[in-house]
C-alpha cells in the first residue's frame, strides 16, 4: 500500500526477510510517545514489535509487527506511537 505522502507499507514474505540481511540494519526502539519527524534520507525499515500511526500532510498509516516500510526522503510527519515499538532500518 503506498500512502498520498509516498509511505508504502507492505509484508514481505519470509523468504524475502531473510535475504535481506536485517541483522546488519541499525535497531530503534521507542516507548508509547507521540512526536513529529521529517525524514532527511529516505528510509527503509522492518517492524520487529509494535504498532505506530504516521501521519503526514496526506494521510495517516498505522503500521504493525512484521511491515517492511519505506517512508521518502523529506517526509515531514508525526508519529503516534500506540504500543512500544521496536524497529531495524537503512537509510537509503
Amino acid at each position: 500500500m503506498e500512502s498520498r505522502d509516498g509511505i508504502i507499507v507492505r509484508k514481505p514474505s519470509a523468504a524475502e526477510i531473510e535475504s535481506m540481511g536485517l541483522s546488519e540494519w541499525s535497531t530503534w526502539s521507542c516507548e508509547v510517545s507521540s512526536f513529529d519527524w521529517t525524514y532527511s534520507d529516505a528510509e527503509e525499515a522492518y517492524v520487529l514489535e509494535g504498532v505506530v500511526v504516521v501521519t503526514g500532510l496526506e494521510e495517516a498509516v498505522e503500521i504493525t509487527a512484521g511491515d517492511l516500510v519505506f517512508f521518502p526522503r523529506g517526509l515531514s510527519c508525526q508519529w503516534d506511537v500506540k504500543q512500544a515499538i521496536k524497529k531495524v532500518y537503512r537509510f537509503l
